[in-house]
């Protein structure tokens, strides 16, 4: 900004000249606007960010704008540079990109962990017969298919189905992948899985049906406000089922509360495997998957993670469900990444049980070795919520009796 600026008469509405004074004393910092334009794909704005970062600028704004056919205009102000440099600037980015064009040949699954996977579907005892199947009302709509509240055999069943104009390679991978790992797990807080069509021309994925919607639902669309025993119920039933999960190498990669389904019993279960991979699959796990708000830094910066990611994410999950807010709620999903990055956390709650901030701050450490593993959580959940009741043998609320108040 030109500092004859500051010697410009007062603007009207100012009381007097003090306020003059005050801009004139204050430091400008010099930006760039870099633009990129290209085509469109998934999580690219998060690489285009992570690309600037990684070169140290700083994201003050950014402005996204995409067509129909495809293309994507993605504008950046930056700070963080020197203003007479621009053309290093110009070649830095060069360089960056061409670094990490790889990576960015694909969709956001671009290792090669993830572009291989270790199986082909085939019809089994699992291949559901399309006859006995009768589709109901739709319950929600994604990116690439619909959710259906139908029946199979008697029971009431919850369907996915794939839309066949979105059925493409990496749509078709995540979905041998959900039915893959899926049709391996077996647990009381893990949906349960019936069945699937493999077959054109209509492919979909089979489980149980949960009565009681998503536990995002529950909190932020019903607006539940759970009490300390319900709250370390639910806590406790999703580790329960991550435990096991992880013993068996699961990652799950996407753990949120849209993700979280209660049964009629408000029991809730882990759901939604279509980016979860086995943690030995080969090659190294650093493509960005999940879900901005709650995704852990080394999956936004693309680093090499583990199981650990998924700890990250429980802690966004638990302070969600303390707090009945939407994590990260004055920002965009893009400004909450950029900001994950450089340390940003969600403010603390005031009043919750000590013994759980503590938890959840560790869960969200920037250093995944410092996260406790969810055997751990689920021992130091189980305590707590034992010592809540005052008796180990003391009968759980039910969520639906729900007070509304926090303990």
């Amino acid at each position: 900004m030109d500092p004859a600026y500051d010697s410009d008469a007062s603007e009207e509405g100012d009381d007097d000249g003090d306020d003059l004074s005050v801009r004139q004393d204050t430091p400008y910092t010099h930006i760039h606007e870099v633009v990129f334009s290209t085509i469109d794909k998934p999580k690219l704005l998060s690489q285009l960010s992570a690309l600037l970062s990684d070169i140290g600028l700083n994201i003050r704004e950014a402005h996204v704008f995409s067509t129909h056919d495809g293309y994507s205009l993605d504008v950046f102000v930056v700070d963080g540079w020197p203003i007479e440099d621009t053309d290093g600037l110009h070649k830095a980015l060069e360089a960056s990109i061409l670094r990490n064009e790889g990576s960015w040949s694909g969709s956001s699954h671009s290792s090669a962990a993830e572009r291989t996977l270790p199986f082909q579907v085939k019809g089994g005892e699992w291949e559901i017969d399309k006859r006995l199947l009768k589709m109901g009302g739709i319950i929600a709509s994604g990116s690439c298919g619909d959710l259906y509240h139908g029946t199979y055999l008697g029971e009431d069943v919850a369907v996915k189905v794939l839309r066949a104009e979105h059925l493409n390679k990496n749509v078709w991978n995540e979905f041998t992948q959900e039915v893959y790992i899926l049709r391996e797990v077996h647990h009381a807080n893990v949906v349960r899985f019936i069945g699937a069509c493999t077959k054109p021309p209509q492919f979909c994925v089979i489980t149980e049906y949960m009565s009681g919607g998503s536990l995002y639902d529950f909190v932020h669309k019903q607006h539940n406000v759970l009490n300390l025993t319900t709250l370390l119920k639910f806590a406790v039933d999703v580790c329960r089922g991550m435990c096991y999960l992880h013993e068996r190498g699961i990652i799950h990669r996407d753990l949120k509360t849209a993700n979280l389904l209660m049964d009629k019993d408000h029991v809730v279960k882990v759901a939604d495997f279509g980016v979860a991979r086995f943690q030995d699959q080969g090659g190294i796990m650093t493509a960005e998957t999940g879900t901005y708000r709650w995704m852990a830094p080394e999956v936004i910066n693309h680093q090499p993670y583990d199981n650990k990611a998924d700890v990250f994410s429980f802690a966004i999950v638990l302070w969600e469900l303390i707090t009945s807010k939407i994590p990260y709620d004055t920002m965009t999903p893009l400004q909450a990444a950029v900001g994950v990055r450089q340390g940003l956390r969600p403010g603390l709650p005031k009043k919750t049980h000590p013994k759980l901030l503590d938890l959840m701050q560790r869960c969200w450490e920037a250093d995944p070795s410092n996260r406790p593993a969810f055997s751990d959580i689920l021992d130091e959940l189980e305590d707590l919520l034992a010592h809540v009741q005052g008796t180990s043998g003391k009968t759980v609320q039910d969520p639906s009796n729900n007070s509304n108040t926090k303990d």
